[in-house]
């Protein structure tokens, strides 16, 4: 079995996402090449970087246009330098 890990500051998002087709209510489909691209993904892997604040699992809101998007195994990955994630999600209880 293969397994990626970043090296540096990187880290590794998952992008595969549910592939379901949309259609408008006409029943036009619509591509996946006009649809537009969450700006979150799943952490599988973080390069050395200390004291992160992130940890495998986590899911992470990044830069618009950061990072590399490659295919590895029949999934879809993006690996992004860790100054280019801009938030954690996290769970809150309502008040």
């Amino acid at each position: 079995m293969k397994e990626l890990q970043p090296l540096n500051e990187n880290v590794l998002l998952d992008l595969s996402e549910e592939k379901e087709e949309q259609k408008t209510a006409s029943g036009i489909i619509i591509p996946d090449t006009a649809k537009e691209k969450p700006q979150y993904a799943k952490v599988v892997a973080i390069g050395n970087i200390e004291n992160p604040g992130i940890a495998v699992g986590d899911t992470v809101f990044y830069k618009k246009f950061s990072g590399t998007e490659f295919d590895f195994e029949d999934k879809k990955y993006l690996m992004v330098p860790y100054a280019d994630l801009l938030a954690k999600v996290v769970e809150t209880e309502e008040i």
